[in-house]
């Protein structure tokens, strides 16, 4: 993405979280800590099992009294289902505006250009009564304005931005090693700090307990990270979920994602992975990307 141009994201839901309870609601299940989400400070977070296994991840926003919570569009029915178990007595309201917000990716360039901007990760302004905020995962991916969508092309036309295709964004995302698609591949197959939510900012290990706190607090203290979440590179065949990645007989690792913007979980020690070395599955040859964060 150029300073000029915009990638309407329309594979995104927002789901808005309201109530005298929503932030000790919230606190309670999700990996980050809310207190750390204000008018100027918005965070990336993920929702686990009570294993610690992915089942959701989502940035944060503060919205009026409550919050946005803006997630991949397919699971947001989903995410809305789980939310609403853990609600029981909690004076709560979760509401589905997927149709009528939506979010837009910009350039951390054009961010850094607005007045008031401010170059820190999840840094959040408002504009008008909408928020645009620098990505809390990494500046390289740039900003999310999420705005009403009766105002989206007149605010793209203030902005002096042009729209252009979704696809260069998630393009830069993969190119990243973030996952942005098709994540609900991930769900109950993946521990959330195999996810690389650490690296990313998803999780605090200061805060107090979350849902699937204790196993990913067991894994990050014993050192027992031993698997994680990398992109893949296919240089010849073809590759399916599920598939075994094997280097001189032994299965390293498997596909997760096929479609689009594959990843797989990686057996991984940093010291002892060759990542310049060509691995077949079944029939096809491929490489693993090392993000260049880690």
């Amino acid at each position: 993405m150029n300073i000029n141009s915009a990638c309407i994201l329309e594979d995104r839901g927002i789901l808005f979280i309201d109530g005298s309870d929503a932030k000790d609601f919230l606190q309670n299940l999700i990996t980050n800590d809310i207190n750390k989400v204000t008018e100027n400070r918005s965070c990336f977070a993920s929702l686990l099992t009570p294993q610690g296994k992915f089942l959701f991840d989502f940035i944060v926003i503060k919205h009026k009294k409550g919050y946005f919570i803006d997630c991949e569009k397919s699971q947001i029915n989903e995410l809305f289902k789980q939310l609403s178990l853990y609600k029981l007595r909690s004076d709560v309201q979760i509401l589905n505006l997927s149709n009528e917000f939506v979010v837009a990716a910009l350039s951390y360039e054009k961010f850094i250009s607005i007045d008031s901007s401010k170059d820190e990760l999840g840094f959040t302004l408002k504009y008008g009564e909408d928020h645009i905020l620098l990505d809390p995962r990494n500046k390289k991916l740039g900003a999310r304005l999420v705005i009403n969508l009766e105002k989206l092309y007149l605010s793209l036309k203030k902005l002096e931005l042009k729209s252009i295709d979704q696809e260069i964004y998630y393009d830069l995302s993969f190119s990243l090693g973030i996952p942005q698609k098709n994540t609900n591949k991930l769900k109950d197959k993946i521990f959330g700090i195999e996810c690389n939510f650490e690296e990313l900012n998803a999780i605090d290990f200061k805060k107090g307990c979350y849902v699937g706190q204790e196993n990913t607090a067991r894994i990050k203290l014993k050192n027992k990270l031993t698997k994680r979440l990398f992109p893949i590179k296919i240089i010849e065949g073809k590759i399916n979920e599920g598939d075994s990645i094997i280097n001189e007989e032994s299965e390293i690792g498997k596909v997760l994602i096929s479609k689009n913007y594959p990843f797989a979980l990686i057996k991984y020690t940093s010291d002892k992975f060759n990542f310049n070395s060509t691995f077949k599955i079944n029939n096809a040859k491929i490489k693993i990307i090392k993000p260049n964060w880690l």
